[in-house]
């Protein structure tokens, strides 16, 4: 112990006269390289463009490994199903399955009256679409199946194209749902084979337009509507279609007018002992006609009308599946395929509308009982499938009686994990007002519209909003950190300097078409010196110049003249002079130099003046100077170019050059720099020694070179 104790403190002295000696080395550490613009940096690296790789060579290659590796990607059940480890897993799945069944039954029964289809359609959406997706899905936690916001948007249509009345009269409800069950079947059949299109051309990436703000703002909307959807099953009131802008309001506003007209009511068992259905009028599920339906093909001929409908409910339905899919993954450590999620979508749909279903999705509240019960893969999702294909088969006829506000209040009791999305106005605020926005925008245009422009509405205000705000981005002059090559914004850092007779300026975004001429006029602005002022004073000065030397070469012009005419009259000419005689005067007056070609002399001689560098500068010309002589642009946030960013870059060298400032450029990254000789911005004006690895390359560089390049033009042509 004694030698222990004694140890210790050596070991303690020895660590920290190690940890003093790396602290003194750390102070001396210094770096130094050579400077390096574009050309020495690509000579140094090797730089070359990457070689381009086709694709579709790969997709037309034949070979059992491709056959097999395309059906492992295409029928992810192949892949995990023989893996499932049944010890670890069957026990959990088998109680998520049974809990979500549970769920199902009555959710599937309400969100058919929702959709304006009979209960027990409900019933084969939870059955069919779940079990196509056990086979083709990745995800192993969402549940699958109907779902409040799906339902009523497929609700809007049917209602639409097959109304409760027409011309006053009212329709045979045996009638209106037959037809109400065909458009929504053939809906289901549009909407898969738009997502299966999606997934096989690889468009996942579209959810990444609807924005989380969007999607929450979306659903609380909806939520909203369902709601109000099911006043009329709550108060068993009759109340007249509403569909298109403003509906909502008109609903509201009706079933206020109705309210007095309300009936109570009980549960199922006091229902069916009471006779609520024949005494009171008490709206009732009604016959649940036991076993599966026949496939029938889709009514083609309503494919013109429900395109539009289609397609939003597709991106709608994939949106909200793969916002939660994500979330599980990311939560149990898995990857969810975007594309292959389409397609397993979009396969679920398309199957189902062939066996009458309605477009389903993925049930929030489901999915988070499917989880928190043990649920660890689909099993529980073909678990549950099954246990409603039993209650198809079987037990249907035990809820025949069971009143549809008893669904409503199911329905509504659902709802409550969405409208908790009212209090994102408060986080949204707090965190990005510009998110606030989009979710404020997209709940009044779903609220006020319908659920179809309400989306539509949405998505365009969320994207000209990304627009709008690259249209403003932050623009900072830099200034040299002290005792070091970091430059920071001068605004923002007290201590960053910047370095005289270099102006460094950047902008946060990328530049292109929306905000080029934002970039050129903070530029000018930022840097403090009136430029187009300048080069238009410049230009007048030297105009008038020109024309005063143009005026004094006409006098002279005329002198001579007058001179040449003078003479002339004082010298007579012999008409018989001889051949030879007029011979040797024509010789003599060649060598001499008529007044025109003086003129002409003059002429060149006064232009060559003017572009004389001595007299046409700014000092020569009376005009202020600007108090630096090189300006770099920091382009290390352009991720792209397009022409108009190559005009405006080249129009920048142009202004500045013409009030005798260099232009550099630093931090480009290679795609920028491929795009830029792509679009021929580099010629003999503007090269590649213009371009610096950094902004500290092209600081130091300035300040060895304060006058322009030698072997670049002072100006270029404006585009």
């Amino acid at each position: 112990m004694g030698l222990a104790d004694a140890s210790g403190p050596r070991d303690t002295q020895a660590l920290l006269s190690a940890t003093q000696a790396v602290e003194l080395r750390r102070r001396d550490y210094h770096m130094e390289r050579p400077l390096l613009n574009q050309e020495h940096l690509e000579e140094l690296g090797r730089w070359g463009s990457a070689p381009r790789t086709r694709q579709w060579r790969t997709w037309l290659q034949c070979s059992h490994a491709r056959a097999r590796a395309l059906l492992l990607q295409h029928l992810p059940v192949l892949v995990w199903l023989p893996r499932y480890p049944v010890r670890d897993w069957l026990l959990g799945d088998l109680l998520s399955g049974m809990s979500v069944a549970i769920m199902q039954l009555p959710q599937g029964l309400a969100y058919a009256l929702l959709a304006g289809l009979p209960p027990v359609f409900g019933l084969y959406s939870s059955f069919y679409p779940v079990f196509i997706y056990f086979l083709f899905g990745t995800s192993r936690h969402i549940s699958v199946g109907t779902f409040a916001v799906m339902s009523v948007m497929v609700g809007s249509v049917t209602e639409s194209l097959a109304p409760q009345t027409l011309n006053d009269s009212t329709i045979n409800e045996t009638t209106r749902d037959a037809e109400r069950v065909r458009v929504a079947s053939t809906l289901s059949v549009l909407v898969g084979l738009f997502q299966v299109g999606l997934g096989l051309i690889h468009f996942g990436f579209l959810v990444t337009y609807l924005s989380e703000p969007l999607v929450r703002g979306y659903t609380t909307a909806a939520a909203v509507q369902v709601f109000v959807s099911q006043l009329k099953y709550v108060f068993g009131l009759h109340l007249s279609s509403h569909s298109g802008p403003l509906s909502l309001i008109y609903t509201v506003l009706e079933v206020c007018r109705k309210l007095p007209q309300s009936k109570l009511i009980g549960a199922t068992g006091i229902s069916y002992g009471m006779g609520l259905k024949h005494i009171f009028g008490v709206d009732v599920v009604g016959n649940i006609s036991a076993g599966l339906v026949p496939p029938v093909a889709p009514n083609t001929q309503l494919f013109s009308k429900l395109v539009g409908s289609a397609f939003t409910i597709a991106v709608v339905g994939f949106a909200i599946a793969i916002s939660l899919g994500k979330i599980f993954a990311l939560r149990h450590g898995y990857r969810v395929d975007s594309n292959q999620e389409l397609v397993a979508l979009g396969l679920s749909n398309l199957i189902g509308g062939i066996f009458q279903c309605f477009p389903v999705s993925c049930s929030m509240s489901r999915s988070l009982v499917q989880e928190s019960t043990g649920g660890n893969s689909q099993v529980a999702g073909a678990i549950s499938s099954l246990f409603i294909l039993l209650i198809i088969v079987k037990l249907g006829e035990l809820f025949r009686d069971l009143p549809k506000a008893v669904l409503a209040a199911i329905i509504i009791v659902n709802l409550k994990g969405m409208l908790r999305q009212l209090s994102d106005v408060c986080s949204f605020w707090k965190a990005n007002q510009a998110d606030l926005l989009i979710w404020l925008v997209t709940f009044a245009a779903t609220i006020l519209l319908n659920l179809d422009l309400g989306l539509m509405v949405s998505v365009v205000f969320s994207l000209l909003l990304v627009v709008v705000r690259t249209q403003m981005p932050h623009y900072s002059i830099l200034g040299q950190v002290p005792d070091t090559d970091i430059y920071r914004d001068v605004a923002e850092y007290s201590e960053a300097k910047e370095v005289p007779g270099v102006k460094v300026f950047r902008s946060s975004a990328t530049v292109y078409f929306a905000n080029a001429d934002f970039y050129s006029d903070a530029l000018k602005q930022r840097c403090g010196v009136d430029v187009d002022f300048l080069i238009s004073q410049k230009k007048k000065l030297l105009k008038k110049r020109e024309q005063l030397k143009l005026k004094q070469l006409q006098k002279e012009k005329k002198l001579q003249k007058q001179a040449a005419s003078s003479k002339g009259a004082s010298v007579s000419i012999n008409v018989n002079t001889s051949l030879e005689d007029m011979r040797s005067n024509n010789v003599e007056d060649c060598k001499q130099v008529s007044p025109g070609d003086k003129m002409e002399d003059a002429t060149a001689n006064g232009q060559e003046d003017s572009k004389a560098p001595d007299g046409s500068t700014l000092k020569a010309l009376g005009l202020p100077q600007p108090d630096f002589h090189s300006l770099i642009l920091d382009l290390g946030a352009l991720s792209f170019v397009d022409t108009v960013c190559l005009k405006s870059l080249k129009n920048i060298f142009h202004d500045f050059r013409d009030i005798e400032v260099e232009v550099y450029m630093a931090a480009c990254h290679s795609p920028v720099v491929s795009q830029l000789e792509a679009g021929h911005f580099f010629d003999a004006s503007i090269t590649k020694k213009h371009l610096f690895a950094s902004v500290h390359d092209a600081v130091t560089f300035a300040l060895q070179h304060p006058r322009p390049v030698p072997d670049s033009p002072v100006s270029v042509t404006r585009l």
